[in-house]
């Protein structure tokens, strides 16, 4: 299944739907109480199974058409929103940082998610070199500690795309990374939650990178140092990852700083991630 928050009226409260190809239903329509997918993740199994029954027994006049409404951010209300750093070489190279004592480990603050279509503001005095990161993201699904990688798989509910939008010049100049990562609108993630069932191996998926129409990054997730599964293990290690919990789990090479000249994003530039499986996450960069 494909979960989403979608704006149905203007100035109404994003609705948790779900999208079937260039469809969707509402679960309100449906009878279902979860305004959004923070709430049905922790609702359990057992509501899940009610929506996905609910969904597959549904009239095609209950559907209506995704275009006639806007998106919100994929995930809200998640209790935390954390972040692998350097978790593809070419990317630790590429930036000359250590990736070698193990997962890079940050958070990103609530403000900073954004929606597929939406605008990333940029703050040229603040800074002038703002650059992309396209992302895999993990949505985990129940309470994960002390979790074996063998195991860590069936605690995931779905996955995302996510933009890690970063202040480089920031990130070089401060010993945390959360600030220059979290800026309002820095991390847009979807356009769709699109649940484990659906993506059997998330170490086989084609990720890429465009930024005005030039491909800037093009890998798999299969090049991750750490895999999904092993990051889950990891962090869960005497700490316990909340139900709706994400994890952003690092960007593969190619980088605007990187790139000679360097490539930053401006405002009027158009940039979109695109994941195997889950879709294209498109975001429009404005002056702030």
């Amino acid at each position: 299944m494909r979960f989403a928050h979608l704006i149905l009226a203007p100035a109404a409260t994003p609705e948790l739907v779900v999208i079937d190809d260039d469809r969707y239903i509402a679960l309100r329509a449906l009878g279902h109480p979860h305004a959004t997918l923070q709430q049905l993740i922790e609702a359990g199994d057992d509501a899940f199974a009610h929506v996905r029954g609910a969904v597959e027994t549904a009239a095609d006049d209950a559907w209506s058409p995704v275009v006639e409404a806007s998106f919100a951010p994929a995930v809200i209300g998640a209790p935390i929103v954390l972040a692998v750093g350097l978790n593809y070489d070419e990317h630790a190279s590429e930036l000359s940082l250590d990736n070698d004592s193990g997962p890079v480990l940050f958070s990103l603050f609530p403000n900073s998610l954004g929606a597929h279509n939406g605008e990333i503001p940029l703050s040229s005095s603040v800074s002038e070199e703002v650059d992309y990161e396209g992302e895999l993201g993990v949505i985990i699904g129940k309470s994960a500690k002390n979790v074996s990688p063998e195991d860590a798989l069936e605690y995931v509910f779905g996955y995302t795309a996510i933009n890690d939008v970063t202040a480089r010049d920031i990130q070089f100049q401060e010993p945390q990374w959360s600030r220059c990562k979290s800026f309002d609108g820095f991390t847009p993630i979807g356009p769709v939650v699109v649940t484990s069932d659906q993506i059997p191996d998330p170490q086989a998926l084609h990720l890429t990178t465009d930024v005005d129409g030039l491909r800037v990054q093009d890998s798999t997730t299969g090049f991750m140092i750490r895999t999904v599964a092993q990051l889950i293990s990891s962090i869960s290690q005497e700490s316990t990852l909340l139900p709706g919990t994400v994890i952003s789990t690092g960007s593969p090479g190619g980088a605007g700083r990187s790139r000679k000249p360097p490539l930053y994003l401006r405002p009027g530039t158009d940039v979109t991630v695109t994941i195997e499986g889950i879709g294209a996450l498109s975001s429009h960069c404005v002056e702030a």
